[in-house]
């Protein structure tokens, strides 16, 4: 049998996403968007169950639903990846062709012209085409479209799900690509023989569940995903994903299911039993049909939502050569066999029954003999719940845990959809690639057109920065010496804006008055004493030292002069705390500036503040934290469109003083009226302080990087609040440092959603963000020769490693 689809095609008219099939049925067509493969727990999946059973039950009897999932092999083009830089371009080629199976997966519910019980064994589909389609449709297709359109509007509003029409040319483009057996760039006719299906160059054949006796006693919603389980947690996956993305073929799975009449087969089955009473002496099989079909009868007998229903699900498999399909065929037996399922293997007429009707506009041309009978719900366990990783339009790349392929991931939510705080958090113990995973981060973040201030007492960003030597600075601390930053210092009086008062007015009460719980009264006093300040002073140089002076030699008067009460601005408080600041004060060379330097960073878009030497001592760090911030406020952010991240490394370090502490959610109070974030690296949870000021913080940070460690989650999983599946997610972490592709996995969570995912780079790539050891000294080395970072990186690469291994 030979089939031409130009002469015979399927489809009579599209309305819509409405189809009129050129047999008379009548089919709405949608595109499933489901959720990432790997981010559902045995719940999630048990609600996904009863989202599908409460939006379906009540749709009309004689109504088909196809489910249809297209499993394909693709290489991946890259063409999302940025292409520009050094470490883009690596990235790019390193990736670009790389084998993987994507997934499209469509929803069908189809109004057959004819309704009735189907007798005749094989249909051919394209016989017996209706000359006149219907002008008009009639009450009942009315009837039938408003309630698949609220079924579908049910499931869009449940748990994870989104439907979507489908439009003409995506339906035509589906039809065509069905037909003409997914061969790329020409048109073939479909040849169907008695040993063998044949669409160009692509050989087909099936494998399908047609009856009650291809089931086995067990059927559920999930079942356990022994890739990832332990002995300390299970892991679930759907109950026929070994026949999904896991299936490394080409392949469809079609789930097509019936919607009877409840009492039509109520009497048939009781007739049924009835005949098989009076013969279940003469076969084994008999009496098997018979135990099933009581079954059946007492779930509709004592279950009032029982919704008795025929279906038929098969896998229609395909490849360039013919004899590699008795090898899928294999495989696919033995994932039906993991499923205690006996699949049916068609052969002849059959199997081009199967082929030409899992097509939707053909879906209800099987007939009895072609479906199993079975409950609503039982049928619905047999549905593809899950997809592949989605990317997102834009976002940092990491990789999927399906295939290694790159994934973008809106992490900074610029509509803020997942979440309202893009501040982040990376834990991870010593040796597991924090510093690695940070260095990526910010990488793209940096090559995407962020600004980056990062306050570092490690030293773990020097390669990553020297790749852009017109675009960094590095301010270090050096024993008794200042940064050269003046929160004082003004140009003009016309600089003297409200909010640089407010943000000057912040910065002193921070230095005076840290820890304490500041009045409103208190912030009005201050600000009426800088304003009065910078007037009385306008033409002289402007310091924290003069501002002391001022208000030392003003003292008898001032606050009578500006109408404050005293009992707003305590001024012999005021001048003892913050002689420690002026003067010969012990941490006066803080502040010992008189022109500000900070223009030094204005243009530059990524600043690294080295404070290694002043970790120990909690006082000048604390301040030194201040002035960084006030020189971000007043410079690099001064137009709150330009997007900023301020990174806290070591954070650990930074936190072992309570002033300290609080100087960092002063950053976190002031990035709120930025078109910014801020992210800490930690070691463990355990290292922030249980107290308010660490509440507030973490509840301000809304995406979470977790890499593997091997002392446990719990403390995590308490502090975030995250879910048990969270939690099983973090324990099946897997790095492989070993293989072919090298990669390390990250649990990460942005707002409620989480998922596993993976860290592979190029050597390139590997090489910029190595923070210690012999690797890191020889890039070092070949850059105190070439003067040149990336020119360092090439010549380590090519004396280290062959351009086709892959790191990290």
């Amino acid at each position: 049998m030979r089939i031409n689809l130009t002469q015979q095609y399927p489809v009579a008219d599209i309305q819509g996403n409405l189809v009129f099939a050129n047999n008379g049925n009548i089919v709405l067509c949608y595109k499933a968007n489901l959720p990432e493969v790997y981010s559902l727990s045995e719940k999630d999946f048990e609600d996904l169950h009863g989202s599908w059973f409460q939006a379906l039950k009540s749709l009309p009897s004689g109504t088909v639903i196809h489910k249809q999932d297209i499993f394909q092999k693709f290489q991946y083009a890259a063409d999302q990846l940025p292409n520009s830089t050094f470490l883009e371009k690596a990235t790019h080629a390193h990736f670009r062709g790389r084998e993987h199976i994507s997934h499209e997966s469509y929803l069908f519910f189809i109004w057959p012209k004819n309704k009735g019980l189907n007798k005749s064994k094989y249909v051919n589909p394209f016989k017996g085409v209706p000359k006149n389609l219907p002008q008009k449709m009639s009450d009942a297709v009315m009837s039938f479209t408003a309630a698949v359109r609220d079924s579908v509007g049910f499931l869009n509003n449940s748990y994870k799900f989104d439907f979507t029409p489908l439009v003409e040319k995506e339906i035509l483009a589906l039809t065509d690509d069905f037909f003409n057996g997914f061969n790329e760039g020409f048109d073939t006719d479909i040849v169907l023989n008695k040993d063998h299906a044949q669409i160009g160059n692509h050989f087909f054949d099936v494998l399908a569940v047609n009856n009650e006796l291809c089931f086995g006693e067990g059927i559920a919603s999930s079942k356990t995903n022994e890739a990832f389980t332990s002995d300390d947690f299970i892991f679930h996956q759907g109950f026929i994903d070994g026949l999904g993305l896991n299936f490394n073929e080409n392949h469809i799975v079609n789930q097509i299911i019936y919607l009877d009449d409840k009492n039509k087969w109520r009497k048939l089955l009781e007739k049924r039993i009835e005949e098989l009473s009076k013969s279940s002496s003469f076969g084994l099989q008999n009496k098997v049909v018979h135990e099933k079909i009581n079954v059946i009868l007492d779930q509709i007998n004592q279950d009032d939502n029982a919704r008795i229903v025929r279906g038929h699900l098969n896998v229609v498999f395909w490849s360039s050569k013919k004899e590699a399909l008795p090898r899928i065929a294999s495989k696919i037996k033995t994932e039906f066999k993991e499923l205690d399922i006996v699949p049916y293997y068609p052969k002849g007429e059959e199997r081009k029954n199967y082929l030409l009707n899992s097509y939707c506009c053909f879906s209800s041309n099987f007939s009895d003999e072609d479906l199993y009978v079975t409950d609503l719900k039982h049928a619905l366990c047999l549905l593809v719940n899950n997809t592949n990783y989605k990317s997102d339009t834009t976002g940092i790349i990491f990789n999927d845990r399906q295939h290694n392929i790159p994934v973008l991931k809106d992490v900074w939510d610029e509509k803020k959809k997942r979440i309202k705080a893009r501040n982040f958090a990376i834990f991870a113990p010593t040796g597991e690639g924090k510093s690695f995973l940070a260095n990526n981060i910010l990488r793209q973040y940096f090559e995407s057109g962020v600004r980056l201030v990062i306050i570092d007492l490690g030293g773990s960003y020097t390669k990553f920065a020297k790749l852009y030597p017109d675009d960094y600075i590095t301010l270090r601390y050096e024993q008794g010496k200042n940064l050269g930053i003046n929160p004082f210092y003004i140009s003009s009086i016309h600089d003297l804006s409200p909010e640089r008062l407010e943000d000057l007015t912040v910065f002193l009460l921070e230095l005076f008055a840290s820890g304490l719980k500041v009045a409103k009264a208190q912030e009005v006093a201050l600000k009426k004493i800088l304003q009065y300040y910078y007037k009385s002073n306008v033409d002289k140089t402007h310091s924290l030292d003069a501002f002391y002076n001022f208000v030392r030699d003003e003292k008898d008067s001032l606050l009578q002069d500006l109408g404050i009460d005293t009992t707003y601005f305590n001024t012999t408080n005021f001048l003892h705390i913050m002689s420690e600041y002026v003067g010969e004060g012990l941490y006066s060379f803080l502040f010992e500036v008189s022109e500000d330097q900070s223009y030094k960073i204005e243009d530059k878009r990524l600043i690294v503040f080295e404070l290694d030497e002043v970790k120990d001592n909690k006082e000048v760090l604390s301040v030194m934290l201040k002035l960084i911030m006030s020189a971000i406020q007043r410079t690099i952010w001064r137009n709150r469109d330009e997007k900023g991240i301020i990174l806290f490394d070591e954070f650990a370090k930074q936190l072992k003083f309570d002033n300290v502490l609080e100087s960092v959610e002063f950053y976190y109070q002031a990035i709120r009226k930025q078109n910014g974030a801020i992210g800490i690296i930690l070691q463990s949870i355990n290292q922030l302080p249980d107290n308010s000021t660490t509440a507030s913080i973490l509840e301000n940070t809304q995406v979470i990087y977790s890499l593997k460690n091997e002392k446990g989650y719990d403390e995590l999983v308490k502090r975030l609040s995250l879910s048990s599946h969270d939690l099983n997610q973090l324990k099946s972490i897997k790095n492989d440092l070993k293989g072919a592709r090298k990669y390390t996995e990250i649990f990460i969570k942005i707002g409620k959603e989480s998922n596993i995912f993976r860290l592979e780079v190029p050597p390139e790539v590997y090489a910029a963000y190595l923070t210690d050891g012999s690797e890191n000294e020889a890039i070092m080395d070949n850059y105190k020769t070439t003067q040149n970072m990336e020119a360092a990186i090439i010549q380590f690469v090519k004396q280290k490693f062959n351009s086709s291994n892959s790191l990290t």
